[in-house]
């Protein structure tokens, strides 16, 4: 017998709907990158009037770098299961292991080379890589080296940071690379668009940015590993307790820790204080919250299409992307730059609407999502076939 993917009856539907309220959150973060030159602007200052104001703020407390964190921690968790699993079955899981990755790899490499330059896909390759030497430790030890490889650089980080907010406390503008972003996506040519987002990537991407993000990605990863091996979803009925202390300790401190910029100084050291501390813990009390109301059968009913879209999170993460630059991209309507926030966060509810329709159509057919599909295929081969057909 040869490893196989998950099938549906061995599938934890809490845990896509934490994926599918996840993707949701990604979006309508990713949504404000998709119409505005986001990386090279100050946005405290450039979201004018009331409403955008008002929009901005409550996506920057409630849902900006909490969305991705508890994502990441679902990977980690995703892939410990698929560990334990193999254990489990006596099948090695390494080789499985590494080609699953590589794939993911891959599809990151044409999703932010051809299609847009936030993808997230490539980091959670190359971390993926590196957690799978890992998932032999033991629970305490994943939680804990993931917690010491977190919080010690980035308390590093947040000093300097705030040392330089002595010298210049004000957010770098990038006024011409804003521009050439407006003008490249708004109105340019493939050759431009594709110029224009290599320049993009590599700026969010350069080697300072990617091992800030290699320390916050991985940890979190690995949190999310050693959560599942104490099967904290699973049996989340068993740690209600542990869940709502969780929920609650995590929330407060997370929402708090997230309007330090609105409560002191809208600087980038408060900035930097409130994605990289409050946004994990904000994250963690999203997914006690979502944990403790899955026991609800009720509750799941109600957010069936919730997770069904979890089941097929590439798909749907791909699929906003190419719908987002097809609105605002010049080889679509060309709206980049003339929308407002308002305008931008209904776009980005109406498009996670139509993928919600998606995938309960889909799943009526199917048991995975379209994409899923061809990785799982490329992965696992004839076994795919055998798994895919599985029923509850």
């Amino acid at each position: 017998m040869k490893l196989q993917p998950i099938s549906l009856r061995e599938r934890v539907d809490a845990i896509d709907l934490m994926r599918g309220f996840s993707l949701f959150g990604i979006l309508l973060i990713n949504m404000l990158a998709f119409h505005t030159p986001l990386t090279y602007i100050d946005p405290y200052k450039w979201f004018s009037g009331n409403m955008d104001q008002t929009i901005f703020t409550g996506l920057d407390i409630f849902v900006q770098a909490s969305f991705y964190p508890l994502f990441s921690m679902l990977f980690g968790y995703g892939l410990m299961m698929q560990f334990l699993r193999a254990e489990h079955y006596g099948q090695p899981f390494m080789p499985i292991a590494v080609k699953r990755l590589l794939v993911l790899l891959a599809f990151g490499i044409v999703h932010a080379f051809l299609i847009w330059y936030g993808d997230i896909l490539i980091t959670y390759a190359l971390m993926g890589l590196l957690l799978i030497g890992m998932l032999r430790l033991p629970p305490a030890w994943l939680l804990g080296l993931g917690v010491l490889l977190y919080t010690l650089p980035h308390v590093m980080f947040t000093v300097i940071m705030f040392l330089a907010v002595m010298v210049d406390p004000n957010i770098y503008i990038g006024y011409q690379e804003a521009e050439q972003s407006v003008a490249a996506y708004q109105s340019g040519t493939f050759a431009e668009i594709f110029s224009r987002r290599l320049t993009d990537w590599y700026y969010v991407n350069n080697p300072f940015s990617f091992i800030i993000l290699a320390v916050t990605i991985l940890p979190l990863m690995m949190v999310g590993a050693a959560a599942a091996k104490l099967r904290m979803i699973e049996q989340t009925a068993a740690k209600k307790k542990t869940w709502l202390v969780l929920g609650v300790v995590a929330l407060t401190a997370g929402l708090l820790l997230k309007m330090t910029p609105y409560l002191f100084d809208k600087n980038y050291a408060f900035q930097y204080v409130q994605e990289i501390f409050g946004g994990p813990l904000v994250a963690i009390g999203y997914a006690a919250i979502i944990a403790l109301l899955s026991l609800n059968v009720n509750f799941m009913k109600v957010l069936s299409p919730l997770v069904k879209a979890g089941r097929m999170s590439m798909t749907v993460y791909i699929t906003q992307s190419i719908i987002a630059t097809s609105i605002f991209y010049s080889f679509g309507l060309g709206l980049y730059g003339q929308v407002d926030l308002l305008t931008g966060t209904l776009i980005a509810l109406g498009i996670f609407v139509l993928q919600l329709i998606f995938a309960e159509l889909w799943f009526s057919k199917f048991n995975r999502g379209p994409i899923e599909m061809v990785w799982r295929r490329w992965t696992y081969g004839n076994n795919f076939e055998k798994s895919n057909n599985s029923k509850r």
